[in-house]
């Protein structure tokens, strides 16, 4: 087993790609704004964006505890359950997913079992008590490592905040979409603790997101300047609007670039919005951060 858990030291090591690229839209030009994406999306095609920051001090800390089986959970079309199972082949360990609703087959679930991750379908109440699932599954198993849906927690956080590295006070916003809340506060915590400028905004993507309000302002963050943009869900969680998929569709056209209608596709619309609405200053440079889950669109294109 310590041979191969020792590969989890290669994800410490690995060069990452996250190259940032400036977009070029009339409306930015009109509003004397200049926009850039952070391509998280390409540090790997299965484990990308923020999910790869989060697992990254996961699967240290499962390794130190000398775990080698992940256990973690998510719905039927979870990136995260996605990224568990090909980072459990990419560094050997066994991997579960508890799977939220009836069990169903899609090209996600698929690639989770290609990857070798047992999954187990789990009634919608049930899933309510994460703990407990564990427990009733593995509580005898000491192997066994417990990942919170989407990587959420202090670990994933730490490495979500780790995005921001190197980019100093070069722009006047940096934006992410906002689900568990896990990311931004991950690159909240970094602003706060480097004492960057730039104001950290999220994009709420579900509705009903009061709580994640009140979950960042407990966390404390006294030096950072953040802000959260709850109008932008499209209707709640998974949920999308033909106007959200054709903004989807002419964003890719004119840039190459693919964001998925669950996450990235609302935090740029919102971002258009914004412009439209003159939100930001004259000058003003705004870094959206590219989390990845553009496999996510093979559920809706044609």
């Amino acid at each position: 087993m310590d041979e191969g858990l020792s590969k989890t030291d290669i994800m410490f090591t690995e060069h990452l790609y996250a190259p940032i690229e400036q977009v070029h839209f009339d409306l930015f030009k009109e509003k004397q704004i200049e926009v850039y994406i952070k391509r998280e999306d390409l540090i790997h095609p299965f484990i990308a964006g923020n999910k790869w920051r989060k697992l990254k001090y996961i699967l240290q800390d499962a390794r130190y505890k000398n775990k080698n089986h992940l256990v973690t959970f998510g719905g039927a079309y979870s990136n995260h359950l996605l990224a568990v199972a090909c980072a459990g082949a990419k560094y050997n360990y066994k991997t579960t997913g508890l799977v939220r609703g009836e069990e169903v087959n899609n090209h996600m679930l698929g690639l989770c079992k290609w990857f070798g991750m047992k999954l187990i379908f789990v009634d919608r109440e049930s899933y309510r008590n994460k703990t407990k699932l564990f427990d009733e599954y593995f509580s005898e198993n000491n192997e066994a490592y417990y990942i919170n849906e989407g990587g959420a927690g202090e670990l994933g956080a730490k490495g979500c905040g780790e995005i921001l590295n190197g980019i100093e006070n070069d722009y006047s916003h940096v934006f992410c979409s906002v689900g568990t809340g896990c990311t931004i506060e991950g690159l909240i915590n970094y602003a706060n603790e480097n004492k960057l400028h730039s104001s950290i905004e999220g994009v709420v993507v579900l509705k009903g997101g009061d709580f994640l309000q009140k979950q960042i302002e407990e966390k404390n963050f006294n030096e950072a300047n953040w802000r959260l943009h709850q109008n932008f869900h499209e209707g709640g969680y998974a949920k999308t609007t033909p106007e959200l998929l054709a903004f989807i569709q002419n964003f890719a056209a004119q840039t190459g670039i693919l964001i998925d209608q669950v996450y990235e596709g609302k935090m740029m619309k919102a971002i258009f919005t914004l412009a439209e609405e003159n939100y930001f200053k004259k000058g003003s440079k705004i870094l959206a951060i590219h989390c990845g889950g553009t496999l996510g669109m093979l559920s809706i294109v044609n």
